[in-house]
């Protein structure tokens, strides 16, 4: 009899102990698996110890800042200056009378189409371009004096505007004109040419005209 109860509880133990464990097949049928009242632990699963990465060394291009290469400003070229003109040579004036006469006086070459200002024997303004008179109003040639002066002259004959005269024959005047249209006797100079002889000759001043 004490064997019956000794191999029972032996029998009894063995049941329970693979009830807790589990089967190698897998949980109890309807237990699923787990003992009532029994604590499982979930171990993570232990993990390859993390590489630390090694902290970049900075290089040397990112450290030292790269000189800015400024371009070198471009040498400014010196200005030329301007190449001065020759003074005019008196020798060039075909008017011995002008070059002759004190103070200031004028003198014209007509087949030259020039004209000149000069003061006792030098000249002081020109050669310049001027017109004479057309074919049937030629220019009379000769010495003359200067005998009137009109700012703002009106051709009655001609109706036509004549600033800046100065008369030295009776209808004969340097004025402001074409210089691509000859006259009818007068002497065309530019604007600025007629504003110099306006100016510089004075009454009595000598014209002289050669051919």
């Amino acid at each position: 009899m004490k064997k019956f109860l000794v191999g029972g509880t032996a029998l009894a133990t063995a049941l329970v102990l693979t009830a807790c464990s589990g089967n190698s097949g897998g949980s109890a049928p309807g237990g699923g698996g787990i003992a009532q009242g029994a604590t499982t632990t979930t171990s993570a699963p232990s993990s390859a110890p993390a590489t630390s990465s090694p902290t970049p060394t900075p290089s040397s291009s990112s450290s030292t800042p790269k000189p800015t290469s400024s371009k070198p400003k471009p040498t400014p070229k010196p200005t030329p200056k301007p190449t001065p003109k020759p003074a005019a040579n008196a020798a060039d004036v075909p008017c011995k009378a002008a070059l002759a006469s004190p103070g200031v006086s004028a003198c014209v070459d007509l087949s030259a189409l020039k004209t000149w200002l000069l003061q006792d024997g030098k000249v002081i303004y020109g050669p310049v371009k001027q017109l004479p008179g057309k074919k049937g109003y030629a220019t009379p040639t000769g010495v003359f004096h200067v005998s009137a002066k009109v700012k703002n002259y009106h051709s009655k004959q001609f109706d036509a505007p004549m600033p800046n005269s100065v008369f030295f024959l009776p209808g004969i005047a340097f004025h402001t004109g074409s210089l691509s249209v000859y006259s009818h006797g007068c002497i065309h100079l530019s604007a600025a040419a007629s504003q110099k002889y306006f100016t510089m000759l004075q009454k009595g001043g000598v014209v002289q005209v050669v051919a």
